[in-house]
């Protein structure tokens, strides 16, 4: 049984990356969807879709990315805030991610997204994972 989600699902889309694979199948939950949200829309990664795991259950097919010369686009995955220890940051304080180039992921009031956006919204919140 999984007790975090979320470092589950970052550890299966760093190791499919390194990996080579082109999708990585991760458990389906709303702040996962709303995590693979964020990272489409930032680039990361092409898409993801649901779709049933081997046991049957409801997961998410996530399509990996990379560029024309075979890289992984992603090249750092961390999570920070984890169930045993909440990182919450003020708006002023978001870490930046390689000088601008990668991307906090933030939980706010206003739902999850990223610092760029949270910085914009004026709003601070829990660091999820930061991704580069």
């Amino acid at each position: 049984m999984i007790n975090d989600h979320i470092s589950d699902m970052i550890t299966r889309i760093r190791n499919g990356q390194r990996a080579g694979h082109r999708s990585v199948i991760v458990t389906a939950s709303k702040l996962n969807k709303s995590v693979l949200e964020v990272l489409k829309k930032e680039g990361f990664i092409d898409g993801f879709e649901a779709s049933k795991d081997l046991d049957g259950r409801a997961a998410l097919k996530v399509s990996l990315k990379y560029f024309s010369s075979g890289r992984p686009v992603i090249t750092r995955a961390v999570r920070v805030s984890r169930p045993g220890c909440r990182k919450y940051f003020q708006m002023e304080k978001l870490p930046r991610v390689s000088s601008g180039l990668g991307v906090a992921i933030v939980s706010t009031s206003k739902g999850v997204m990223s610092d760029h956006e949270a910085r914009k919204s004026r709003v601070g919140g829990e660091v999820i994972a930061l991704v580069g």
